[in-house]
């Protein structure tokens, strides 16, 4: 019973390590998508921004 329950264990702890270095090793990928994605939000927010102001609204009244 014993041996089994120390087995478990030791599937678990390796199942653990190599789901860390996966994920170690995919992390750079993920942060550069991320940044891309940013980028693109916030250029895209810029836009958003720019033609907002851009129209007269203020002035609708004159």
């Amino acid at each position: 019973m014993i041996a089994l329950l120390l087995v478990g264990f030791s599937a678990l702890v390796v199942l653990a390590v190599i789901v860390g270095v996966v994920d170690a090793a995919r992390a750079a990928d993920r942060r550069f998508v991320a940044s891309e994605r940013r980028l693109a939000w916030e250029r895209r927010q810029q836009h958003r921004h720019a033609s907002a102001t851009a129209s007269s609204w203020d002035d609708e009244d004159d």
